[in-house]
């Protein structure tokens, strides 16, 4: 995207600061101060526990790092009005994954069954709907199976029709035309 550079005096040795423009500004409006500020990133907000605590924009957005640990800016523009205090604020709160994210708790769990070699047989919600597991074999509930009303008897059963139908075919590969 757009961004900033510093103009050096011809022959410098060092190579001149660049900085990407926040999603807010236009090039056509930039002023000299905003394109000072921004090449005055990455802002030191303070100190935290004996390590600096700066202020940046980066290529996800902006956000603070202090040692190796970094926390995601709700907007650009807190680059320059963050605080020491909301620093601390940010820092002290668990880290924020995007992703998958927590894994679910199980529906239901029968606990470790006998019948299943001793394994831990659950009931667990997944992308494609309902299914029981014993750790190893995973089998879909049928239309007609209420994971709340499901029998260890028919838990067990799905997981043997599972398992004798053999592991999946493996995907095939998309080929390529030339």
């Amino acid at each position: 995207g757009p961004y900033v550079t510093e103009l050096l005096p011809e022959g410098s040795k060092e190579k001149p600061r660049t900085a990407s423009l926040f999603k807010t500004m236009s090039p056509e409006t930039v002023t000299l101060e905003q394109a000072i500020e921004l090449l005055s990133l990455p802002r030191v907000v303070g100190e935290l526990d004996g390590e600096e605590v700066t202020a940046q924009n980066g290529r996800y957005g902006p956000f603070l790092k202090k040692g190796s640990d970094t926390r995601s800016l709700e907007a650009e523009e807190q680059i320059f009005a963050v605080t020491l205090e909301g620093a601390a604020a940010l820092f002290a709160q668990p880290k924020t994954r995007r992703g998958r994210g927590e894994a679910k708790p199980p529906l239901r769990d029968f606990g470790e069954v006998a019948e299943a070699g001793g394994k831990r047989v659950t009931v667990k919600d997944g992308r494609f709907g309902p299914y029981v597991t014993d750790g190893e074999t995973n089998a879909s509930l049928r239309r007609g199976d209420d994971p709340e009303g499901l029998t260890v008897e028919r838990a067990l059963e799905l997981l043997a029709e599972r398992r004798a139908k053999g592991p999946s075919a493996p995907r095939a590969r998309g080929r390529s035309r030339r």
